[in-house]
């Protein structure tokens, strides 16, 4: 095994779901101690097998979910609520399958949700999603800790 990927998970074109493909850009200008960057776009499952190669102990899938949150608000996302929220995605696959597929191979994979205002073609990113991304950043340059982001509860 060897250390932590940032799965990076959207879209640029759609408005705040360009916060994943924002912070990997973030990540390769500035990169954070003990984490690996993979922009997996709008399409993830085609970049499964770069961070199967990397081998890491840790996948941090980093996307804008629907959350029902303030905009802007980061939360570490629990499984069951992805299973039942996330029926509607922009990307190819539910999350809910890529995270799975990881776990075939990584011991912990964990969805960092970003609430959205607008995910729409032809949007720009909101001020408030933008700023939840350069927070993201700045809490992974201080290392590999989650702690910065509390796990969603279930309704």
């Amino acid at each position: 095994m060897n250390g932590q990927v940032v799965l990076t998970v959207g879209n640029r074109m759609m408005g705040d779901d360009g916060a994943g493909p924002l912070l990997a850009s973030l990540l390769r200008r500035s990169p954070a101690p003990g984490w690996q960057v993979v922009n997996g776009a709008s399409a993830p499952e085609n970049v499964v097998h770069q961070v199967r190669a990397i081998a890491p102990e840790r996948v941090l899938v980093v996307d804008a979910a629907e959350m029902e949150l303030e905009v802007g608000e980061i939360r570490i996302v629990d499984d069951r609520f992805i299973a039942e929220r996330f029926i509607v995605t922009t990307h190819d696959l539910p999350l809910s399958f890529l995270i799975a597929t990881l776990r075939e191979t990584v011991p912990d994979v964990r969805l960092l949700g970003i609430q959205p205002r607008v995910v729409a073609f032809g949007y720009p990113m909101s001020d408030a999603v933008e700023r939840a991304v350069r927070s993201i950043h700045t809490a992974l340059q201080g290392g590999p800790s989650l702690d910065a982001w509390l796990t969603l509860p279930l309704p």
